[in-house]
């Protein structure tokens, strides 16, 4: 072994034993044996891959790809970031990004989507929640990590990426996307049938919590203060900073505990509370969940939930109910390590098990049923008065769904189900 190579051994040992040269002279255990033993063996291996893989090897790679390989054996969402991805990472909780559009986890050796973002390449391709990537550009993605699969998703704005896709009950197929730089549009809202506020929430980027307020506040001016409820949908919604998730949760909420993080050690359990001030002021909400809906979306889905603030409905949702600390390193980069899992205020995990809706709706089409023509309505009857109000109250809610809201299914139930909770509160007006 050479000498850089027991140096960087040594320098290990010292920072992994931590403690003072005196105190482990005498009584140094057989774990702390074990440990030396081992970082020898990676000197020894790393040098023989030095000396005799069949192509020549930086250190840099070697010693990166063994950090990462010490990661992610950890769990899916442990991993080692160089300069860039820890850039990318950046990037992408800020709102702009360049790539596909598409966040990715590692399953089964093969990198699994969580989500397709709104408005993005991977979106528009019809990529979907629970696909399967096998190839990127003819190249199998078995034996790559997730950081080296994405880095090979990216690339410059405006070029071409081939992935090879399996997806439940279908042949594998392939699909060609253009990469672009992705500027997410986290919020987008608009009233419904002219009494319902939709609020789409693509991701938890920075400032979520001030948009949705503000679409709020709009809505309840636009309805003249007739608004009949909420639909918050953070369907295919992959999640992003914990801080706004648990600011949009506060938003409507007045009191109460909003998510606990618990780590290996008791004493820093963290836990966030709600402040007084609910900005729908009591009128109903449903959240659509689907299974492409983790992490930050889980959180506020479940807070309502457990405090029975809304009805949430939709899909069971994807299950990452993990906590994530990134650790800059440096000119390094920064290593990313789960420290801690993710508690609704009921005490339910998360984690591996989702958010189950209270009311579970698939993904439906709505055909017409033709009733056969041989039925009589007052309407039909020769002469019959007509009823005005009704038929301008009805034109007036069905020219504000678009035909794209009325092939959304979910989206229709949730809407009828804000508007019935609102007939059973009995509140004609809002609180």
């Amino acid at each position: 072994m050479n000498a850089k190579l027991s140096f960087l051994s040594a320098a290990m040992l010292s920072v992994m034993l931590a403690s003072p040269v005196q105190a482990a002279a005498k009584d140094q255990d057989k774990e702390d044996v074990d440990t030396y033993e081992l970082l020898n063996l990676f000197g020894e291996v790393m040098e023989r891959a030095k000396i005799s893989y069949v192509e020549e090897v930086s250190d840099k790679k070697l010693i990166e790809s063994a950090i990462n390989g010490m990661l992610v054996s950890l769990d899916p969402h442990s991993s080692y970031l160089d300069e860039q991805s820890f850039k990318y990472m950046s990037e992408q909780t800020s709102g702009k990004f360049g790539g596909l559009g598409i966040e990715v986890t590692m399953e089964n050796s093969v990198v699994k989507v969580v989500s397709p973002i709104d408005d993005t390449p991977a979106a528009r391709a019809g990529l979907k929640p629970g696909d399967y990537i096998t190839s990127i550009d003819d190249e199998q993605v078995m034996g790559l990590t997730l950081n080296e699969a994405v880095d090979k998703m990216r690339g410059k704005v405006g070029t071409k990426v081939k992935l090879t896709i399996r997806r439940a009950n279908e042949k594998p197929f392939d699909v060609t996307l253009k990469r672009e730089e992705i500027k997410i549009q986290s919020v987008k809202s608009e009233v419904k049938g002219g009494d319902v506020v939709y609020i789409r929430v693509s991701s938890f980027s920075e400032n979520i919590d001030k948009m949705i307020e503000k679409a709020v506040k709009d809505a309840r001016k636009k309805t003249d203060g007739k608004l009949s409820g909420v639909v918050l949908d953070v369907r295919n919604n992959p999640g992003g900073l914990l801080d706004q998730a648990v600011s949009v949760s506060d938003l409507f909420l007045d009191k109460g505990e909003i998510v606990s993080t618990r780590s290996r050690n008791e004493s820093d359990t963290i836990k966030y509370t709600a402040e007084k001030g609910d900005i729908a002021k009591g009128l109903p909400i449903v959240v659509l969940i689907n299974e492409g809906s983790a992490s930050a979306s889980e959180i506020v889905a479940g807070a309502l939930q457990d405090h029975h603030r809304a009805i949430v409905m939709g899909e069971k949702s994807f299950g990452k109910g993990s906590v994530q600390t990134v650790i800059p390193l440096g000119k390094y980069g920064a290593m990313r390590l789960t420290t801690a899992r993710y508690y609704t205020p009921s005490g339910r995990s998360i984690q591996a098990k989702g958010i189950e809706p209270d009311i579970e709706v698939k993904q439906a089409k709505l055909e017409v049923v033709e009733s056969g023509g041989f039925g009589m309505t007052e309407a039909e009857l020769k002469g019959a008065l007509k009823n005005e109000t009704a038929e301008e109250k009805k034109a007036e809610k069905d020219k504000q769904l678009s035909p794209e809201d009325m092939n959304d299914y979910q989206l229709l139930r949730a809407i009828d189900m804000v508007r019935a909770l609102k007939i059973y509160s009995g509140n004609g007006g809002e609180k």
